[in-house]
């Protein structure tokens, strides 16, 4: 069945629960990307070095990372609609609080209880909204990632408009959405069914004993490094008004979600997974070479391109985790997100310190590095990783991945 069709359990006929889970999770990814326009204007207000201001996005990873271990703790005792809510408050409280902060350290701070509110939250969302969508995974998974490319996309436009009269509104802003999002879950969603087995902190480090899991988290983590030098270090070198940088990011998330939901899977499709991640791999590694290298216009080009290249990676990656392992898939998944996350915490610190240490061009060249050893994991260990890939290929592919955390 298309889940594109408007009949009964296509992707525009769910129910009130359905729509309300991907509301809250278009909020939820905006967050990731509000700061993005606001960064130089953060450092202003507070007083701040790049390096100060990028911790914002290393606290949230960190803690997000950190998180992993802990959400399918914590779902598996109580519930996928109170873990859901939980996310939600402490989202709202840390970004309410962002918003009223007078050092960047307190900001840095709130930004961590923020993270680990959108951990709880993300990671349990694509599970709450497959159970209780109409007409099975395929339409609810596709909402999903749509809700994820719209929230990418949002979020450095909301930042924008918002944090054009101050840098601290989007931080309100997004607790205010947030709050709707929590009276809406608590309105139309009804309490799930536990699973059968409760998921111990330690599963997913155990589940990262399997080689093939193992490499694709090592994989992904060399990619995040990548994207996430082009997501929080590159409005410091574009060094443009909010509105002009969120115009700039606003069209990287249109592109990273036209590329992750609609041309990623016709690509895999023709060419094969492994094929099309390293050979994506491998140009975004040009693309964020040149980003470095060429005058300012260029780099604003290359940025927007960029969403390209990781909405093909996101996709492909999330795919390739689904089926590796013999461990439960969230127990996978877990293990596979603490690996890849931290890489998302630790480019936004690294970076300007490179640029420190070397010049304004030497970030980038890292970045590009990090993207390549991407795709020689994927190729040195493509044996590994070629089962699941043929079953997802071939549509073996279980409703179980539904629980995998989203890019």
């Amino acid at each position: 069945m298309d889940p594109f069709d408007a009949g009964a359990g296509g992707i525009l006929r769910q129910p009130k629960a359905v729509w309300a889970t991907a509301g809250a999770s278009v909020v939820a990814f905006m967050g990731i990307g509000l700061v993005d326009p606001i960064l130089p204007s953060i450092a202003k207000g507070l007083d701040a070095s790049a390096g100060q201001v990028s911790l914002l996005f290393t606290s949230y990873f960190l803690i997000t990372a950190l998180a992993m271990l802990v959400t399918g703790f914590v779902s598996s005792r109580i519930g996928g609609r109170k873990t859901l809510l939980l996310g939600l408050a402490f989202v709202v409280v840390f970004a309410g609080l962002a918003g009223t902060s007078d050092t960047v350290g307190q900001l840095v701070g709130y930004r961590a209880g923020w993270g680990l509110g959108n951990a709880l939250f993300v990671s349990t969302a694509l599970a709450v909204i497959v159970g209780a969508a109409a007409g099975g995974s395929a339409a609810a998974i596709l909402l999903y990632e749509s809700a994820l490319g719209l929230g990418m996309a949002c979020g450095p436009l909301l930042g924008a408009l918002l944090g054009d009269a101050s840098w601290r509104y989007p931080f309100f802003g997004t607790a205010f959405l947030m709050a709707i999002g929590f009276l809406c879950i608590t309105v139309f969603l009804k309490e799930q069914p536990k699973p059968a087995r409760k998921t111990s902190l330690l599963d997913p480090i155990r589940a990262l004993g399997h080689g093939g899991l193992a490499s694709a988290a090592v994989s992904a983590f060399f990619y995040n490094y990548t994207f996430f030098t082009v997501l929080a270090f590159t409005p410091f070198v574009l060094n443009m008004t909010p509105y002009k940088s969120g115009a700039v990011f606003f069209a990287w998330g249109v592109l990273l979600a036209v590329f992750s939901v609609l041309v990623a899977p016709r690509m895999q499709k023709r060419f094969g997974s492994l094929k099309v991640l390293g050979g994506s791999l491998v140009l975004l590694a040009a693309d964020v070479l040149v980003l470095g290298y060429g005058d300012h216009t260029t780099a604003i080009v290359c940025t927007i391109l960029s969403g390209a290249f990781i909405g093909v990676n996101n996709t492909v990656y999330t795919e390739l985790a689904l089926g590796v392992s013999d461990a439960p898939r969230p127990v996978a998944s877990a293990g596979y997100n603490f690996v890849r996350w931290f890489a998302a915490a630790a480019a936004p610190y690294f970076a300007p310190k490179i640029e420190e240490w070397t010049d304004i061009h030497m970030p980038f060249v890292v970045a590009a590095v990090t993207a390549v050893l991407g795709a020689v994991v994927v190729l040195v260990r493509r044996r590994a990783l070629t089962h699941e890939a043929t079953e997802l290929e071939t549509g073996h592919a279980t409703e179980d991945s539904v629980t995998v955390f989203a890019n």
